[in-house]
């Protein structure tokens, strides 16, 4: 029988954070993958694609957005909730323009996190926009 949980990466530079990102997603039935970078998720699309990604905007590399331009560039959809330490009104929408389905600042309230993947989920599956203002 195929495993039908959905599968969330991850992407954030700081273990801590990616460490209590899983531990809340998987009590909630989703499975998981982790990545300390955009490059490294990137690297892993043609293993597996997930259903959603949980992007940090800021992080060495080509951080969050620069994961969302990479992937609209290439022609690959995928709903994405981008989680910042800085809540900025510029950044707020150039991620909502690039295709996220929520922007979230640290610490971010957990019951919020879960109802946006969710929806990304959700909507990613039925292959409907996924973004809000």
């Amino acid at each position: 029988m195929a495993d039908t949980r959905p599968l969330i990466a991850i992407v954030d530079d700081e273990q801590s954070v990616r460490v209590a990102l899983h531990r809340l997603c998987s009590a909630y039935g989703m499975t998981t993958h982790t990545f300390a970078s955009a490059e490294e998720m990137l690297a892993s699309l043609d293993e597996r694609r997930p259903d959603c990604l949980v992007l940090d905007a800021h992080m060495p590399g080509i951080g969050g957005l620069g994961a969302q331009t990479w992937l609209r560039e290439h022609g690959i959809t995928m709903p994405a909730v981008v989680i910042t330490g800085r809540d900025d009104n510029e950044l707020r929408d150039r991620s909502i323009a690039g295709g996220a389905c929520a922007y979230l600042c640290k610490p971010i309230d957990a019951d919020i996190l879960i109802r946006a993947i969710e929806r990304a989920v959700g909507a990613g599956r039925m292959g409907t926009d996924t973004r809000s203002a």
